[in-house]
């Protein structure tokens, strides 16, 4: 599904960020990037999804076998790609319901759909609200604004429900959550993904590995990843901590 191959970015002030990134996801996985604070990981992901601050300066993204490079952003979106961000930003005056109708008739409207159905378009909304345990009175809020730290990230795993995307990519989304909302993204993600789609998680801690079950697990430091392995690696790198494993990639 996704391919990134020896790919290179830096910010706007020149400085290179991604050293040479090599991973490949299929559709039906779930895989984890972690690491050290400044180690590329959220560059990584606002790259895939088209970010424009950052420039790619070498290698090559495809995803399902065209150039992802050579689109912006939001055709990125309408081809599949969801980002949910780990700082999600507030829109005054445009409901959450707005926002999920008019994002999904946008991308149905690329791929040559006609618009959902206002009676479809409400069944979908009350069984994903229902899953996440989201009221009535929360669609009816303006998007993010006044939301709690939770209740944002909640609301992002709503939004990828909805839109059920082929990649979803989860920057720190677990980041500020509490047990109880932690389990309930969780149970979000894991009632989203199956054969024909695949996860992207990006996280600091492995607790959010216990209820998103990763099947490859990254290590990403100086904008390199430096080693793979199961979900297992991810337990290890909660007890030892990232050191050993950038000792060991410099030996």
């Amino acid at each position: 599904m996704l391919k990134i191959n020896n790919l290179h970015a830096q910010i706007e002030d020149g400085a290179e960020i991604l050293k040479g990134i090599n991973l490949e996801i299929k559709p039906g996985e779930v895989h984890a990037i972690m690491g050290p604070n400044g180690s590329g990981k959220s560059t990584l992901s606002s790259v895939i999804a088209g970010k424009e601050d950052y420039e790619v300066t070498d290698g090559e993204i495809d995803f399902e076998g065209e150039d992802l490079l050579e689109m912006g952003a939001d055709e990125r979106a309408h081809k599949g790609i969801f980002l949910s961000f780990q700082y999600p930003v507030e829109i005054p005056g445009v409901t959450v319901t707005n926002f999920i109708k008019t994002a999904i008739n946008e991308t149905r409207k690329a791929q040559g759909l006609e618009e959902m159905g206002a009676s479809e378009m409400l069944k979908l909304i009350r069984e994903n609200a229902e899953k996440l345990g989201i009221r009535k009175d929360f669609l009816s809020r303006s998007l993010n604004e006044g939301f709690s730290g939770g209740e944002k990230k909640r609301n992002e795993i709503f939004q990828m429900m909805m839109l059920n995307p082929k990649l979803a990519i989860l920057d720190e989304t677990d980041s500020g959550l509490d047990i109880d909302a932690l389990r309930i993204v969780a149970d979000g993600v894991n009632a989203f993904k199956n054969e024909n789609n695949a996860v992207l998680v990006i996280t600091h801690y492995q607790r959010l590995l216990d209820y998103i079950v990763p099947d490859f697990v990254h290590v990403l430091s100086d904008g390199k990843i430096i080693k793979s392995g199961g979900k297992e690696l991810a337990h290890e790198l909660e007890a030892r901590g990232y050191d050993w494993v950038i000792e060991e990639a410099a030996v």
